[in-house]
């Protein structure tokens, strides 16, 4: 057992992690809420004895409710006590006697025995059309997220896992070797340890756009690589800085799905993540895909009537909101008559 001859100026640090996890503990019995919930994950992965020392503390305590239900056991009275049929209020040692209790054991407990009193904190952040949304996430990685989007995130001792459901992300990782930032999107899992890379899900398919180190790109399910080796090597192939992959869902239709792979200039990098500054930017698009993106950021929709006006090529910088722009633009140069309803504005060729 611990002696208690310590000054505050020379308190051992084992005293401190027990002062704090008996603290967390306190707060777990209450009910934490989502910041508190963060704090504390934070807190059990910045030392494995964190970890240890909440699951012993937590043992010791669930022993003395235990001893706690057995002594307080009634014996049979000739009439019912009405504070026996109150609900019971489960009592805490002191604090002073727990810590001095975990001295001698604290060491022995293992992470495992903390996991299984803890739930994993699952947090979930979304967008609206035309919004956008910059989320620290409790590692210290930052995720942008585009337009209509949104993401599940869920953070243990081992992985760091996000699902988006739908829509962009751009997301820039800290690096942590022992535990992969693993980024879901459909069928395809993107694997990174530290890196710079954009995930884009839409219902043709996942493009992956890597902008800083390096990422696996795998098949969720089947845990092989979407990307074609180029040596025919056992090494699964890595997307790099400046490489886009694309998965079309139909590719899952064919066994093994495989990826295309090409080159992005930096030009075609900056036009990619325009979306970051608010901005959509063209080099030679057809008029066709103008459309589809000004529609991924507005709740009134390009229609395009006539056909032969779709493959129109443009080239341009426009704000992500700036429809009316794209439409004088039409009206102005390229003989394009817009009929403006409810909600939503069809372009054709003017007769």
């Amino acid at each position: 057992m611990k002696s208690n001859s310590s000054t505050s100026g020379d308190t051992p640090k084992a005293e401190h992690i027990e002062a704090a996890a008996a603290a967390w503990l306190s707060l777990r019995d209450r009910g934490m809420n989502a910041g508190e919930t963060t704090q504390f994950m934070q807190w059990m992965q910045q030392d494995p004895q964190h970890a240890i020392v909440f699951a012993d503390l937590d043992r010791v305590w669930q022993d003395f409710d235990r001893l706690g239900a057995v002594s307080a056991r009634p014996t049979v009275a000739a009439s019912p006590d009405p504070d026996l049929l109150a609900p019971r209020v489960r009592s805490r040692p002191h604090r002073s006697l727990v810590w001095g209790l975990l001295g001698a054991t604290a060491a022995a407990a293992i992470l495992l025995l903390a996991a299984a009193h803890l739930r994993t904190p699952r947090h979930t952040a979304e967008t609206a059309v035309g919004a956008f949304q910059k989320l620290d996430l409790p590692d210290g990685t930052v995720a942008q997220l585009n337009t209509n989007s949104a993401i599940d995130i869920a953070f243990t001792a081992n992985a760091r896992r996000v699902r988006l459901v739908r829509g962009e992300v751009f997301f820039h990782v800290t690096k942590d070797p022992a535990r992969p930032f693993i980024v879901t999107a459909g069928p395809v899992a993107v694997r990174a340890v530290g890196t710079a890379f954009n995930v884009r899900h839409d219902p043709t398919g996942i493009e992956v756009l890597v902008t800083e180190g390096q990422v696996q790109v795998r098949d969720e399910d089947k845990g092989l690589s979407l990307l074609a080796s180029t040596d025919g090597g056992p090494v699964a192939p890595l997307l790099v800085a400046g490489e886009r992959a694309l998965v079309p869902v139909r590719a899952f239709d064919s066994v093994p799905a495989v990826a295309s792979v090409a080159k992005v200039t930096d030009s075609g990098v900056q036009r990619a993540l325009a979306w970051q500054e608010r901005r959509l930017e063209f080099d030679a698009a057809s008029l066709a895909a103008v459309v589809r993106e000004f529609n991924r950021y507005n709740r009134t929709r390009l229609v395009i009537v006539d056909e032969q006006l779709a493959a129109k090529r443009f080239n341009g910088t426009f704000r992500a909101d700036g429809y009316e722009s794209l439409v004088r633009l039409l009206e102005t140069d390229f003989g394009v008559t817009a009929t403006r309803s409810e909600g939503v504005i069809e372009l054709r060729v003017r007769r």
